[in-house]
């Protein structure tokens, strides 16, 4: 059956990144995930302390580098990681662990030129939080973008503020809408993480958090499932108030059915996140991250759907 999706040249039914990377870049393009040793102001008392519950001691930068070698070396040892399963390709600098606009600008631009100045980078992927961006920084990133592919990726993780004040994430959907905003404003492609199974949260607001989405001018998502990691707030409340976590196969319902809320254009940068196996208390599903990528490919096949097919209805 020939696929209806037309924004792929596999059998996927969705906008993938790697096609995205090839229509761009028309060549393989990857990531080298890096660790710029910056810290959050939901840390340090700016805004909040503690962090987001989920958030690990590396912020989310399980697989960046080390922290105590400077940027060059962790981007050689990596780079050389991810030749070994693509001898051929360029790179994207991917800031990733903690908040990483998040310092003086003298900071931000010799670390961000370090990377761009590295052989074959033709862009940066930096990770942040909507109000961690002043406006120095944005006519800096306004300034980047006209001299490499850059994306800032901003993590939401729900539109529900109830929720929203549960996970500790200290800013409001109007800052974050704003910040889209500015970006856009500026041509500076957005990419914004979200989390299925929150605590609390039903299918229905996390198909909510997907059409608020939809309406905004973003460039690309990032769906997680909800991982429980050891030695973090989330893990001690789900210890002393254990509350219920989505299956393997709800998981993969729900994100098929948000993907058919999406429109075609927006690419999807990741719909399952892949924690260190030894850090993870539940769900000990999620490490199977290839099983359940095809799942969801059988899953959109099965039921006839693709990315943007509610969207086709409603129109």
């Amino acid at each position: 059956m020939k696929n209806p999706f037309p924004y792929s040249n596999t059998n996927k039914r969705y906008h993938t990144l790697t096609y995205f990377y090839q229509q761009k870049f028309h060549e393989k393009v990857f990531k080298i995930s890096l660790n710029a040793g910056f810290t959050c102001p939901n840390i340090d008392g700016t805004v909040g302390t503690g962090g987001c519950i989920y958030c690990s001691s590396l912020g989310s930068g399980e697989y960046a580098g080390n922290q105590k070698e400077d940027l060059v070396t962790q981007f050689e040892k990596i780079k050389q990681i991810m030749h070994q399963k693509w001898p051929n390709g360029k790179y994207i600098g991917y800031f990733q662990a903690h908040t990483n606009t998040y310092a003086p600008l003298t900071v931000l631009k010799e670390k961000y030129e370090t990377i761009i100045k590295q052989p074959n980078v033709v862009g940066l992927a930096i990770a942040t939080r909507a109000d961690a961006i002043t406006e120095e920084c944005l006519d800096y990133l306004e300034d980047l973008s006209h001299r490499t592919y850059l994306v800032i990726e901003l993590g939401l993780q729900t539109i529900h503020e109830k929720t929203s004040q549960f996970i500790n994430r200290c800013h409001s959907l109007e800052c974050f809408e704003i910040m889209v905003q500015k970006l856009r404003k500026r041509h500076i492609d957005v990419v914004v993480h979200i989390i299925n199974g929150l605590p609390y949260e039903t299918e229905d607001m996390m198909i909510e958090t997907v059409k608020y989405l939809n309406q905004l001018d973003i460039q690309g998502i990032k769906i997680h499932m909800l991982s429980i990691l050891k030695n973090t707030a989330l893990a001690k409340i789900y210890e002393e108030h254990p509350f219920p976590i989505l299956s393997r196969e709800q998981y993969i319902e729900i994100t098929c059915k948000q993907l058919e809320y999406l429109r075609p254009q927006i690419v999807i940068h990741r719909l399952t996140g892949d924690p260190k196996v030894e850090d993870l208390i539940t769900p000990l599903w999620l490490p199977k991250k290839v099983s359940i990528l095809n799942d969801i490919d059988k899953y959109l096949a099965n039921h006839q759907t693709y990315q943007g097919k509610k969207l086709e209805k409603e129109s």
